[in-house]
């Protein structure tokens, strides 16, 4: 019986050596497991040690530039005007009746006092001889009145009586006189008569018009002078004058206006002009230039002309750093071949070609402008349109294109 409980014994292995080595393997399995998840914190990946690449710059943009030298130039008020006569006056008759006679014909030019027409005199002619008859009476008494109060036979009444029939005697007979002259119509002074409206057998009424008298000798020319310009234009000043037909004239400042229009705000100044033939008809339009100084400026197409985003008139330029300058720009004189602009250095490097693509403060590439006759054999740009490109594309910042009549101000211009 002992022998069947030493058989039903439970097995043990405690005591044997190798029952450990299973743990040890697994818990070494684990270790290893959290050192490699680990790793990735403590030691970095070969794609983070690698330095990120730098950005690549933006190349600069290439432009044509033109060196530019200030010049002195006159600068001018220019204005446009109208050739006014000398004096343009209506002559009417001072008296009614029929005109007798007319002695000069539409167009001619007449004299001071030349005698335009005449009225019939046959009912003044009477009323004159009236007159004288009636003087001659009041002159006998008078001149009895004032025997008798001398011999003291008459009375100092009398006398006075008599002396104030004269006098009416008199006045009337001026009166006649002045009726009489009256019937000669003459010129007031010497001009072209533009208008007569009168011929022989008319009967006309006193203060009508018969006639125009224009004197263009000399001419005035009125313009209106804006409040800004008003402080360079004064009395005196020389003036060049280009009538619509052509003609050429040298004038004087001869007044100017220290009131300006309610309506406009503009002052009147007027410019007197020679026309010693009368060759200058009156009415005709003219404009005015007045030399008022000179400045110091750049001559330009307006073709580079650019506007900032504030809208501000202006030139982009290159400075020593190759970097865009804007240039605030005043126009001094406009001609049909380009403009005079003042506000940039005295020398200048002006872009010509691609101001429309860079702005202000901008590094571009600058290289000399090319033509004549070595254009082409001149490399081109790269990264600039060509000038037929460029008139198609929007520029960006409101570039201004045109001729130099359009970039006059109105006088601004």
């Amino acid at each position: 019986m002992s022998d069947t409980s030493q058989e039903r014994q439970t097995l043990s292995f405690d005591s044997d050596a190798g029952s450990k080595r299973s743990k040890f393997i697994a818990g070494g399995i684990a270790l290893l497991i959290a050192l490699w998840m680990g790793s990735g914190y403590i030691i970095p990946s070969e794609e983070t040690e690698e330095a990120a690449p730098a950005p690549i710059a933006p190349e600069a943009v290439t432009v044509a530039v033109r060196g530019s030298q200030a010049e002195s130039v006159t600068q001018v008020f220019v204005a446009e005007g109208q050739a006014l006569p000398d004096r343009d006056t209506m002559v009417r008759a001072e008296a009614g009746g029929e005109i007798a006679e007319v002695l000069v014909a539409k167009g001619d030019a007449v004299e001071a006092g030349a005698l335009i027409a005449r009225l019939s005199t046959t009912a003044r002619d009477s009323d004159l001889a009236r007159a004288r008859e009636e003087l001659s009476r009041a002159q006998r008494e008078y001149d009895n009145a004032q025997a008798l109060l001398d011999r003291g036979v008459s009375t100092v009444d009398r006398v006075s009586q008599a002396r104030a029939t004269l006098a009416a005697a008199q006045a009337s007979v001026t009166a006649a006189e002045e009726a009489l002259n009256n019937t000669e119509i003459r010129a007031p002074f010497p001009g072209r008569l533009e208008m007569l409206d009168i011929s022989a057998g008319e009967f006309v009424s006193t203060g009508e018009e018969i006639a125009r008298l224009v004197d263009n000798t000399p001419l005035t020319i009125q313009v209106q002078v804006p409040q800004q310009s008003l402080k360079d234009i004064e009395e005196g000043q020389r003036a060049e004058v280009v009538f619509i037909t052509g003609t050429e004239a040298q004038g004087e400042v001869q007044f100017v206006s220290s009131s300006a229009s309610a309506e406009t705000r503009t002052f009147t100044a007027e410019v007197r002009v020679e026309n010693a033939d009368g060759a200058i008809p009156a009415g005709i339009s003219a404009r005015v230039r007045i030399p008022t100084g000179e400045t110091r400026a750049h001559f330009v197409s307006p073709a580079i002309l650019s506007l900032d985003t504030n809208g501000t008139l202006g030139v982009k330029t290159v400075n020593d750093d190759d970097k865009v300058v804007f240039n605030k720009i005043a126009i001094v004189r406009a001609q049909t071949d380009g403009i005079w602009i003042a506000g940039l250095p005295d020398e200048a490097q002006i872009i010509t070609i691609g101001q429309g693509f860079v702005n202000d403060g901008e590094t571009v590439n600058p290289q000399p402008e090319t033509g004549g006759e070595n254009e082409d054999e001149a490399q081109p740009m790269t990264g600039v349109p060509e000038i037929d490109e460029l008139e198609d594309q929007p520029t960006g910042d409101g570039q201004i294109t045109g001729s130099a009549e359009a970039a006059q101000p109105e006088q601004v211009e």
